[in-house]
């Protein structure tokens, strides 16, 4: 048997939530195939597995946070399916408790390739001929073997399942879910005493719970008593299983609900959100944030692109999009004033240096049903108004349907998020750290306004500017911002220019 750790997802992710398992215990698998779909913080992606053979276990529930390099899942790569006469299964049973510590480092042998201490055991080696199929994901791919494999010869008779028991170890408690573990320690209830009513032994929650319900009258016994108190029986009854249950809660769940309100739901904050929620965090916490904000005329820009939609129902080409044409106006702008594209980096020795970088990674808001997200087009500068256009459908749709990868949403050194499409009229967006500024655009909406000194009726946003004041002044950031304004109140004239 082989365990199968959570892979190196890449961008340093630490972490996945489960979304689903797509195998079953005691389902024969093939190598690459997909075997759970986890959440990460920037995606959702389909786990291959490495190995073939039958899922012997499935380490982890739907739902819960998955830690990379500790156990996914158990395969029987031998093909015995763990259906053994009786002497080998006490071995392997045997077997398995000794390497289970091991079982959740990475890259440890599963429970049949590890022979308790001391046993006797013929050995023979096994082929090794087997070619890895070259899928990786990151940190893990199947490779062809590099060296033979030590194999156990079964056994039968009582004999030998004799002496393996008198040889063991005491094997150590089957536990997978750390809650279980945390509700044992909190009430001090040693696992080892624990006898799991789950699958091969496996100790549940219910199972602590209902030690923690017999030990707590014994406790009460052993407790020296003041001659005149009363029995400890009748001081302290045995508590109930809901009393128990309560008991067992974390500590989190008994707070008392402010201002007398009862506590509907508790939500954990995982994947998407607790990755937005980090970095917005790390935004507010490091960088001193200044905000500038301009109302541009966009009538203009209205006129040309109802004109280029008119011209791509005859040609054919698409017309772009209001959020490509101001993304080609905020490339021109940031080619003037390139220190609103770049990074602060802290060295090694505490100092600071702003990092600028040759091109653009532009990226713009997103909201999906998972929440959230910001897609990069990567040197966007090399792209005219209709290639922006096609690339944001592109990354939007993908983000969409789950399938973006997280290369695709990482590298920005520019964003820009269109909240007006919700409605607002204008926002103090935050920075996308590690950028140093983000530009947002409000809804646009007809307003009276000042034509060559008459009065008028024209379409008005408003356009906001947050910038990391540690990388330029007001200057800079006002002197991009009135450029962006002027290209959208005459848009030909820009688009000429570019």
């Amino acid at each position: 048997m082989t365990t199968f750790n959570l892979p190196d997802l890449g961008e340093g992710l630490t972490e996945a939530t489960l979304l689903s398992w797509l195998v079953d215990e005691g389902e024969m698998i093939e190598v690459d195939q997909p075997i759970a779909e986890v959440e990460t913080a920037k995606s959702s992606i389909e786990v291959p597995s490495p190995y073939a053979g039958i899922v012997v276990r499935l380490h982890g529930a739907v739902g819960e946070t998955l830690i990379v390099e500790e156990p996914l899942i158990t395969v029987d790569t031998d093909g015995s399916g763990g259906w053994l006469d009786d002497a080998d299964q006490h071995h392997a049973d045997s077997a398995g408790a000794l390497s289970y510590r091991e079982e959740e480092r990475a890259g440890t042998a599963a429970p049949s390739e590890v022979t308790a201490a001391g046993a006797a055991s013929e050995e023979t080696p096994a082929d090794s001929s087997d070619e890895g199929s070259g899928h990786v994901l990151i940190g893990y791919g199947t490779q062809a073997s590099s060296g033979s494999r030590r194999r156990r010869r079964r056994r039968t008779g009582g004999d030998t399942t004799v002496a393996l028991a008198e040889r063991t170890p005491q094997r150590a408690p089957r536990v997978s879910s750390p809650l279980v573990r945390r509700l044992a320690r909190e009430h001090e209830i040693p696992l080892s005493g624990v006898t799991g009513t789950g699958p091969d032994g496996l100790i549940l929650r219910a199972d602590v719970l209902a030690a923690l319900r017999t030990s707590a009258p014994q406790a009460t016994e052993n407790r020296p008593q003041d001659r005149d108190a009363p029995s400890a029986s009748a001081a302290v009854p045995a508590p109930s299983a809901a009393q128990a249950t309560e008991q067992a809660a974390p500590a989190s769940s008994s707070r008392p609900a402010p201002g007398g309100l009862e506590i509907s739901e508790r939500v954990h904050v995982t994947g998407l959100r607790k990755a937005v929620s980090t970095t917005l965090s790390r935004s507010r916490r490091e960088i001193p944030e200044a905000t500038v904000w301009q109302d541009a005329d966009f009538t203009e820009l209205l006129a040309l692109r109802a004109r280029l939609k008119r011209q791509a129902q005859t040609s054919g080409a698409a017309a772009p999009s209001l959020l490509a044409l101001i993304g080609r106006f905020v490339l021109a702008g940031l080619a003037r004033h390139p220190e609103l594209a770049t990074r602060v980096d802290t060295r090694e020795d505490g100092e600071q240096e702003i990092v600028h970088f040759d091109g653009v990674n532009l990226g713009f808001a997103a909201q999906t049903d998972a929440g959230l997200v910001v897609p990069v087009i990567r040197h966007a500068e090399r792209l005219s108004a209709r290639a922006l256009h096609e690339e944001i459908g592109r990354l939007v749709g993908a983000a969409r349907e789950g399938t973006i990868s997280g290369r695709e949403l990482t590298g920005g050194t520019f964003t820009v998020n269109n909240y007006g499409v919700f409605g607002s009229d204008g926002a103090t967006p935050i920075i996308n750290h590690p950028e140093v500024a983000i530009l947002g655009l409000g809804r646009i909406l007809e307003r009276p306004w000042v034509v060559d000194g008459e009065l008028t009726v024209r379409s008005i946003s408003t356009l906001t500017l947050a910038f990391d004041h540690r990388v330029c002044d007001g200057g800079a950031a006002g002197g991009f911002l009135d450029f962006v304004a002027r290209c959208v109140e005459d848009p030909s004239t820009a688009l000429a220019d570019l």
